[in-house]
């Protein structure tokens, strides 16, 4: 058997435990649904274990690991941080870490009808992760390029979701983004990877943010595409509002990037109802929302009136 076909149970999280935190081996075990790369373990009411899975190396785990515990105390949301880390061992040769359990329903699994709150909790937290990062902080090879540099992808997820009505709007607003301005601020902290399992809901907003191992030092755009990913219709201007920080080169590829992530998300949907390994059931109809919330509120819903919070109030209602 190979460590991709090693099968992750409740008796062999407990068996790691026992050897090599045999204090914590006693507490309660449930498994999380979701999680491709990694397996999420619920242990006790306070912890998680989360199990290199398919991920070919531990690079997403060991940097987790370095940085969360530098950037929670500072970030306005519970983030899993990790509290002790689990070795390669015979019995298991990959990593392991059991991190703090961030309380709530991943979004895909869940909802927002506090708009409002929910636009205001999102630019909260990303003001404050997007900071300029220190020299030696990560540079992702996956995630961070300019959109120009992601045609390939993008190409490939628009041939194989897109429905034609859709497709010239769609392709419009990826060429806006590939036209915009590179970043030429200093490269900022970025989770890198907002999208609905990666976010936490509890009483119809947002109360936590989890997988922070694509996290890198660059350019903020690419969280800022949660804007329409994450947040009901209507949201992105009261986000953008009360963010702040965005000149219009940013909002231009947060706004394709969007794009790019909704295709993303719908051929992974189209994946699980075609039973692929991988596919996601449900992150079809989420990535079809997004997109649409692409589509109808565009650039200019994010940046007209930007003094105006008044009228951002207005169009981002609670429901």
């Amino acid at each position: 058997m190979t460590d991709t076909e090693i099968e992750i149970t409740a008796d062999l999280v407990r068996d790691l435990l026992q050897e090599q935190h045999p204090d914590l081996a006693g507490l309660a075990i449930r498994e999380v649904a979701g999680g491709w790369g990694n397996q999420m373990w619920r242990l006790g009411d306070e912890l998680a274990v989360r199990m290199q899975r398919m991920d070919p190396t531990p690079e997403l785990q060991l940097k987790e690991r370095r940085w969360l515990p530098v950037l929670a105390p500072r970030l306005p949301l519970p983030v899993p941080t990790p509290v002790r880390f689990g070795e390669p061992s015979e019995r298991f040769p990959k990593h392991w870490t059991i991190m703090t359990w961030v309380p709530g329903e991943p979004l895909d699994h869940g909802s927002i009808n506090r708009g409002a709150h929910a636009a205001d909790t999102l630019a909260g937290f990303l003001r404050a992760l997007h900071v300029e990062a220190p020299a030696e902080a990560p540079i992702s090879s996956d995630f961070g390029a300019h959109p120009k540099k992601c045609t390939d992808g993008f190409d490939h997820f628009f041939h194989s979701v897109v429905p034609d009505d859709l497709a010239d709007d769609v392709r419009a607003v990826w060429d806006d983004a590939v036209a915009a301005p590179e970043w030429e601020g200093p490269p900022l902290w970025v989770h890198g990877d907002l999208h609905p399992a990666n976010v936490v809901v509890s009483d119809g907003t947002l109360s936590g943010i989890v997988d922070f191992g694509a996290m890198f030092a660059g350019d903020p755009a690419w969280d800022l595409a949660a804007a329409w990913v994450l947040l009901p219709a209507g949201c992105a201007s009261r986000f953008f509002s009360v963010y702040a920080q965005a000149d219009e080169g940013t909002i231009r590829r947060a706004r394709g990037l969007a794009a790019l992530k909704s295709l993303f998300l719908m051929l992974m949907g189209q994946n699980g109802d075609r039973g692929l390994p991988g596919g996601k059931p449900n992150w079809g109809p989420a990535g079809r929302a997004a997109l649409d919330r692409v589509l109808r509120g565009g650039l200019i819903e994010a940046r007209s009136d930007r003094a105006s919070s008044d009228t951002h109030r207005r169009s981002c209602r609670d429901l």
